[in-house]
């Protein structure tokens, strides 16, 4: 009995951080961000291969938009630097290489997206009634089963205290596995977010984006905190699809990634969550997911 009673106890100190301010202040209010799922269902509806290949696509783009400005990491990545010259028009080359490379043109992240993948998103006033922030393609078209968004935040493995940043907080993404991912902008949220951030960074290397955190994030895909629960009206068109981001990911790359880990002595890959479309998606809808969605 005495035993028991100690791994009770045992049991009790990893879990209580997890559940006891989530179910005591965010059940009542607002369940947006309690996702159960079962540990043997599957959630991917497209393959891994295709979100890798996606995120490399726009920010490799994004990368090149801001090339001026990557000399620190280019002179440490010369092998880098010369694949990136190649991808390269060649007006961008000349104004790369001559000494007025400051009359580069750099467009916007958003226009990147779009010139990119063929679509933008941004946030704005949800169509749903008092749902607050919502998230909308706001110019082009989104087909079926493309990354549309990925869902920014602290990244806590199981056991991992949460206690104080959970109070309050509807932002707390629960994966499959257990892991979480807190996706609050404001408050101790923003502060843990940007203390890891800054930790984690190696000279010029960045390894994940802060810009999230504000109203122009660099990564214009890191929105997903802020798409909505679909409703009898508002049927889903996303769905959550999780992540885990494979060792070769480009160092220089790292930058654009929306998501930082709490705990920096524990060696994994990054977890990050996409919303992937059930359907096609024209300018001007909202994006809506079902939190509760299994897709098997």
């Amino acid at each position: 009995a005495a035993a028991m009673l100690r791994e009770l106890r045992r049991r009790w100190g990893s879990y209580k951080y997890r559940f006891v301010p989530w179910l005591a202040l965010n059940l009542r209010r607002q369940r947006r961000t309690l996702r159960y799922v079962p540990e043997s269902s599957q959630d991917k509806i497209i393959a891994d291969e295709d979100v890798f290949e996606t995120l490399l696509k726009i920010f490799r783009a994004l990368f090149i938009n801001d090339f001026n400005r990557q000399a620190d990491i280019l002179a440490l990545l010369p092998e880098v630097k010369y694949q990136y010259l190649e991808l390269l028009t060649v007006e961008q080359k000349s104004k790369v290489n001559s000494c007025h490379h400051q009359s580069q043109h750099v467009f916007s992240p958003e226009e990147v997206l779009f010139n990119t993948l063929g679509f933008t998103v941004s946030r704005d006033q949800s169509s749903l009634v008092s749902a607050g922030t919502g998230v909308f393609v706001t110019k082009g078209f989104v087909p079926k089963g493309t990354v549309v968004s990925m869902y920014p935040g602290t990244v806590y493995r199981k056991h991992e205290p949460i206690l104080f940043q959970s109070l309050g907080n509807p932002f707390i993404f629960r994966c499959i596995d257990g892991i979480l991912i807190d996706g609050n902008d404001k408050g101790l949220s923003r502060s843990v977010y940007r203390s890891c951030s800054r930790r984690d960074q190696l000279g010029p290397f960045q390894m994940s984006d802060e810009s999230w955190l504000t109203a122009t994030p660099q990564n214009p895909l890191a929105v997903g905190q802020y798409v909505n629960n679909c409703s009898h009206e508002k049927a889903a068109n996303v769905c959550y699809q999780e992540f885990d981001v494979p060792g070769h990911f480009p160092v220089e790359l790292k930058q654009y990634l929306p998501n930082i880990v709490y705990s920096h002595d524990i060696e994994s890959h990054l977890r990050c969550v996409v919303l992937v479309t059930l359907r096609d998606i024209n300018q001007g809808e909202e994006l809506f997911s079902h939190y509760y969605t299994v897709v098997s």
